[in-house]
C-alpha cells in the first residue's frame, strides 16, 4: 500500500526525525563520532543495565535515576532506525489530535514536538519522570521555536483533563498498566481520544528485561481496555491504535 505523505506542518520531521542528532549532540556537548558510538552501542548497554538493576519494585527510581543519558541515546537510535514508523505514528496523531494534549512519558520528544506542530493542538503536557529527558525535551523544544506551546511535568495532578491523550513506549514498564488505563479514563474529556501502543515482550534475546510479560497482569490490561474505550479504525500498519472514550 503507497505510504501517505506527511502534512506540510510535519514537514520538519524530513530532517532527520526534527533534528534529533544534532540536539543531541549539543545538549549534551559531544563530537559527532562518539553520539554515532553511543547510539550503536544503545541497546546493548540498556539490556546489561535492565539485567543488573530493574527491580519491578524500584521501577520508578530506575527510570528517574539510573538510566541516565543510556536511555536518551536508546531511545534516540530507535526512532532513527524507525523513521517511517515514527512518520506513520505522527500521521495518526495529526488525523485525531486535538485541543489540550497529554504526552504520557513522552521519551526523548519526537511525539511531544510533532503533536505541538499540529495547529488544531492548543498545547502539549510533557510527562516524563526523567529529569534528563526533560531537559533534552525543553532543549528541542526552544530549537524548534515551540516552547509557547508546551508544558513539561514529572507527574500529572488527579484533577488534569486533555482532549487527547497519547503515550508510546511507556505502558511494558508499568507494574500495573491496567491502573494507568483507567488513569488515562478519568483524565480524558468525554469526547477525547486516545492513542497508545505497548509491548509487553521480553525480546527473543531478553533484551527487554524491563518489559512487563506477567500474563495475568495483561490479561487484566486487555479486559480494561475493551470495557473503557472502542478503538478507532486507521491505515496505518503501526502498533498503535487510536480509541474514544466509552461513557
Amino acid at each position: 500500500m503507497p505510504r501517505l505523505p506527511l502534512p506540510s506542518s510535519l514537514s520538519s520531521y524530513y530532517t532527520a526525525s526534527f533534528n534529533l542528532k544534532h540536539h543531541i549532540q549539543e545538549f549534551l556537548h559531544l563530537d559527532s563520532e562518539i553520539v554515532e558510538s553511543r547510539l550503536e552501542t544503545s541497546q546493548q548497554q540498556m539490556a546489561e543495565l535492565g539485567h543488573k538493576d530493574f527491580d519491578w519494585e524500584q521501577a520508578t527510581a530506575f527510570y528517574r535515576d539510573k538510566v541516565g543519558e543510556f536511555y536518551l541515546f536508546d531511545l534516540g537510535a530507535w526512532h532513527l532506525a524507525s523513521h517511517e514508523y515514527i512518520e506513520d505514528t505522527l500521521l495518526l496523531i495529526t488525523n485525531h489530535a486535538q485541543g489540550r494534549v497529554l504526552d504520557f512519558g513522552g521519551g526523548i520528544g519526537t511525539h511531544t514536538l510533532g503533536t505541538a506542530l499540529c495547529p488544531q493542538v492548543e498545547q502539549v503536557v510533557y510527562c516524563d519522570i526523567n529529569p534528563i529527558n526533560r531537559d533534552f525535551v525543553k532543549y528541542r523544544a526552544e530549537q524548534m521555536g515551540l516552547s509557547q506551546k508546551i508544558v513539561f511535568c514529572q507527574e500529572i495532578a488527579a484533577n488534569e483533563t486533555f482532549d487527547t491523550v497519547i503515550s508510546f513506549d511507556v505502558l511494558e514498564h508499568l507494574p500495573d498498566p491496567s491502573q494507568q488505563l483507567l488513569k488515562f479514563h478519568q483524565a480524558l474529556t468525554n469526547d477525547g481520544k486516545i492513542i497508545l501502543n505497548w509491548c509487553f515482550f521480553k525480546g527473543v534475546n531478553q533484551e527487554h528485561p524491563f518489559h512487563l510479560d506477567d500474563p495475568y497482569l495483561v490479561d487484566i490490561f486487555y479486559r480494561t481496555l475493551q470495557s473503557k474505550f472502542l478503538e478507532i479504525y486507521h491505515p496505518y500498519q503501526i502498533t498503535s491504535r487510536c480509541y474514544r472514550k466509552l461513557i
